[in-house]
């Protein structure tokens, strides 16, 4: 399944403290969904570089459902770390659909874990020859054996906030995979996002 363009709770003027603020929000939210369902999960993360999962592992208790991740910036990396056939990559690209199912797939398979994620794309400031703009990025999300789900985005701003507004997306692709609303209200007394089923 693929969507493109897919609406996030960001705007597109929020700083990048009012970002990073939204993001260790939903990162406390998920990691206790996780817990709630005793699912483990594993990240790989390319334009990101980790940031995913730094955010989660901000959370107090994140060690009880967080894997690890992938850091897989290269298509050498990419190949050897999660096993990706690299004529599929040439086929494809480093940043497209195909690519960031095969970057989650690969984590399930060399993880073990129940849920996986997984982020490419082009933050800049300059593209890779490809043609694809900067600012385009792709995540997956593959829950329990299921098909991955891929989805396009597309940020714009410096490096550091497409990077970050890439993380978000992951979190938020994360949050929508596992069926819940994808407005996180919050909670009166915590104000920590409440993942509710629909």
């Amino acid at each position: 399944m693929e969507e493109r363009d897919l609406i996030t709770g960001m705007t597109e003027d929020m700083s990048i403290r009012e970002l990073t603020d939204y993001a260790e929000k939903v990162s406390m939210a998920l990691i206790q969904k996780f817990k709630s369902l005793s699912l483990t999960v594993a990240l790989a993360e390319s334009c990101t570089a980790g940031l995913v999962s730094s955010l989660l592992t901000g959370v107090p208790g994140a060690s009880a459902v967080l894997w690890g991740s992938f850091v897989c910036y290269t298509k050498e990396a990419k190949v050897s770390m999660l096993g990706i056939d690299s004529r599929d990559l040439d086929a494809h690209g480093l940043v497209s659909g195909e690519t960031a199912r095969a970057m989650a797939s690969g984590a399930v398979q060399k993880s073990g874990a129940g849920f996986a994620a997984a982020v490419t794309g082009l933050a800049g400031p300059d593209g890779d020859g490809s043609g694809i703009p900067v600012g385009t990025v792709w995540a997956a999300a593959m829950f329990n054996g299921q098909p991955a789900t891929a989805r396009e985005f597309h940020f714009t701003g410096f490096r550091n906030s497409i990077r970050l507004q890439a993380a978000i997306a992951v979190l938020e692709l994360i949050n929508s995979v596992l069926d819940l609303n994808g407005v996180l209200p919050l909670d009166s007394k915590t104000n920590v996002p409440l993942l509710t089923k629909k």
